[in-house]
């Protein structure tokens, strides 16, 4: 899924204003997660990467901890739409 087209999906004022929204962010983390996961599967002793995935793992879960706190709706549409 591109950039621009998962902002046409969760955008709804101007795609600018959305770049920091929290959905934003996740997706971004997501991408981030499964090019690191594959790059593991073929180098399974890049330590720093793996610990690099570990970082980002927990801070995508430390956002959606936020989101659905803060609306649930929104956290359920995310997580259908990425596949979590």
């Amino acid at each position: 899924m591109a950039k621009n087209s998962f902002l046409s999906i969760i955008s709804q004022d101007e795609k600018d204003e959305n770049c920091g929204s929290v959905e934003f962010q996740v997706f971004r983390f997501s991408n981030k997660i499964r090019i690191l996961t594959s790059h593991l599967e073929l180098h399974k002793k890049d330590y720093s990467s793996r610990r690099g995935l570990r970082k980002i793992l927990g801070k995508r879960q430390r956002l959606l901890a936020y989101l659905s706190k803060k609306n649930k709706v929104r956290y359920k549409e995310l997580i259908s739409q990425l596949n979590i």
